[in-house]
């Protein structure tokens, strides 16, 4: 079965597995030096492209808020984000650290208000585009989301554009646009062939299509970077038996269950 779209990597924490292929999606969080991006996800973007001129008592509000978030204590990180963002009510960054601490706490809301705050003020800005765009895709609004990332791509100086086209593939899947997914997955792959999000995407939409023998190719791209990949694995075992060979299926189908017991489901046989 092909990976439905369902609940991003806006959320701030990795869902259980069986979720959608968005939750692989890639956002970038805050970091405590303003500028420094960390590629894990789920996370979130900021940039200081927008505010060169804050003061520098905000940009050390945010940084201790960020510490403060990652250790999971949400409300100081609250406490001093909402600090920043009153000393320098144009921090896009004080909007985006507010998203992601609502995000934390399950109010999608609170989040999308701030993420559309931060994009209010600076429209140009790729990561908080980025992140907006993210948001709209994880709360039903899938097709609204690509200008979004489109404008991420815009930005000359957008420093993960493998990530945006990661995004904006994932949720142009979800809103039954696969060619412009195909596109732009092939787009993230030809910036970074080891874009798992990318790979697994276009593993499944040729799984769909019946190019089984295209799937099969993005499939052992995938695994070769991610080898304990349950929902990999499991794909990996379909696309073989639609292609005859069930030994192969049946080395994958092991390999499934040596990592998790039970969750074999798919046939052993055509």
């Amino acid at each position: 079965m092909r990976r439905k779209a369902l609940a991003l990597v806006a959320c701030a924490v990795l869902l259980a597995a069986g979720c959608s292929r968005l939750e692989r999606l890639s956002i970038i969080r805050p970091t405590a030096a303003r500028g420094d991006y960390t590629q894990v996800a789920p996370t979130y973007e900021v940039s200081d492209k927008g505010r060169k001129g804050a003061p520098v008592a905000v940009s050390q509000l945010l940084a201790n808020a960020t510490g403060l978030y990652r250790a999971g204590r949400m409300d100081e990180a609250e406490r001093l984000a909402r600090q920043a963002l009153k000393a320098d009510a144009r921090s896009g960054d004080a909007h985006t650290l507010l998203a992601a601490i609502a995000t934390a706490r399950g109010n999608a809301a609170e989040a999308g208000s701030h993420y559309q705050q931060a994009v209010a003020i600076a429209p140009a800005n790729g990561a908080y585009a980025n992140n907006y765009g993210t948001w709209l895709c994880g709360n039903g609004r899938a097709a609204e989301s690509l200008d979004w990332f489109d404008k991420a791509l815009a930005d000359p100086g957008y420093p993960t554009p493998a990530a945006a086209l990661a995004n904006a593939g994932a949720c142009a899947d979800s809103a039954g646009q696969q060619d412009r997914a195909e596109a732009q997955w092939r787009q993230a792959l030809a910036l970074e062939p080891g874009n798992l999000p990318s790979l697994s995407g276009m593993a499944a939409l040729q799984f769909a299509r019946g190019q089984y023998l295209e799937a099969r190719a993005f499939a052992e791209r995938w695994l070769a970077l991610a080898p304990t990949d349950a929902e990999g694995l499991q794909l990996a075992a379909r696309i073989e038996q639609k292609l005859g060979d069930n030994l192969a299926a049946e080395r994958y189908l092991s390999r499934l269950e040596a990592i998790s017991p039970g969750s074999t489901t798919a046939p052993r046989t055509q």
